[in-house]
């Protein structure tokens, strides 16, 4: 009897637990199926959330396009806009939409989900909230290859945006190497990226303090981030590289969950932890480094993208659509704020995007510190 009290007394808790889901249960067999049925329908719920978030997000970014395209000295209105978009309107309107408007907002919303699946990634593998490419010097470095194209080599064009890529990855594979101890730590990879961003961040001070100013004014778009001039073979090759990262990134997903709960449940699940990590930080670093060598160094989208997107859908897969989708509204956002918020004042994106970020990243070191405490 007391052996049979205690079987009792031991099933208890799990059978108040799915009776509080709403679960009727009759003995263990119908407790395991009650629980499965709550995982289940949680699960539903959490896919539910993503789809709805990445479904009104699009439509946000949908309509602050056209807002953005009726905005502007030309005057196109929103039923010319859509005339344009349908294959009507006159010649003007088509060239002010086409040629004028449309290529910036493509590159605003691409450069945006660029940075967020890299911040969500980053995040997730390295399990730090703190972890985006801005603060652990893979933007900067790419900015300090920009800089340096243009003011040590005099060059331009094709030449500074792969210098602007190069620069990021070398300065990845630094912080890799040495962060990497039997294994990549990540309060580590975090400490020395900090590092590295102080150095680069100086590095290119100190190139812009030696040059004449009419060479610095060419190279200040590398150092605050700007998609006003991103267009024609630059676009199709940012949206080309970030369609096949993101595939990548699909394909690589499944180890993201894993990965954020932490090695030892990785390996429990069967996921090679190092391996995946590297597969899914290579593609994080490619991303960043692509945006950053078409627009510069655009601040904060890829820490506070994920960081919104896991509180409105969750943390499945890290929630990487969620990110992308809500990176892609942020940065199209602050564009259109910065080119029309204050009249006959136009700010970059990148200082936009760093007004808006600076305030949550001293929330977010706050309620860090609070936690530790």
């Amino acid at each position: 009897m007391a052996a049979l009290r205690a079987g009792r007394a031991s099933a208890e808790p799990g059978t108040r637990a799915v009776r509080s889901a709403g679960v009727a249960v009759a003995g263990p067999s119908a407790d395991a199926a009650g629980v499965a049925a709550a995982v289940a329908a949680a699960r539903g719920e959490d896919r539910r959330r993503r789809v709805l978030v990445v479904v009104v997000g699009a439509a946000v970014a949908a309509a602050v396009a056209l807002a953005a395209l009726s905005f502007g000295a030309a005057g196109v209105t929103p039923d010319r806009v859509l005339a344009v978009l349908l294959g009507g309107g006159d010649r003007i309107d088509r060239f002010v939409v086409f040629e004028l408007r449309l290529p910036r907002i493509l590159a605003a919303l691409v450069v945006g989900v660029a940075f967020a699946l890299a911040g969500a990634v980053f995040q997730a593998t390295l399990r730090n909230p703190l972890a985006s490419p801005d603060i652990l010097g893979i933007s900067a470095g790419a900015s300090l290859g920009a800089v340096w194209a243009i003011l040590g080599l005099g060059a331009g064009g094709a030449i500074v945006a792969g210098s602007a890529f190069g620069g990021g990855l070398v300065v990845a594979i630094v912080i890799w190497l040495a962060a990497w101890r039997r294994g990549l730590h990540g309060v580590r990879f975090v400490l020395v990226g900090v590092g590295m961003a102080y150095l680069c961040g100086s590095s290119v001070a100190w190139l812009l303090a030696r040059a004449e100013v009419r060479e610095a004014q060419t190279a200040l778009h590398w150092t605050v981030g700007s998609v006003a001039d991103v267009r024609g073979d630059e676009l199709w090759l940012l949206a080309v590289g970030t369609a096949v990262c993101g595939a990548a990134l699909v394909v690589l997903s499944k180890a993201l969950r894993p990965l954020a709960l932490g090695d030892d449940h990785a390996r429990a699940l069967g996921v090679r932890a190092d391996a995946a990590r590297v597969a899914l930080l290579v593609v994080a670093v490619a991303l960043v480094a692509l945006a950053t060598s078409v627009a510069g160094p655009v601040a904060f989208v890829a820490l506070i993208a994920p960081a919104v997107a896991r509180r409105l859908a969750g943390r499945g897969g890290a929630a990487i659509a969620s990110a992308a989708v809500v990176g892609g509204v942020l940065t199209l956002g602050a564009d259109v704020a910065g080119q029309f918020a204050i009249p006959g004042f136009t700010a970059p994106l990148g200082i936009v995007t760093g007004v808006i970020g600076a305030p949550y990243l001293l929330w977010l070191l706050a309620r860090t510190e609070r936690t530790r405490a």
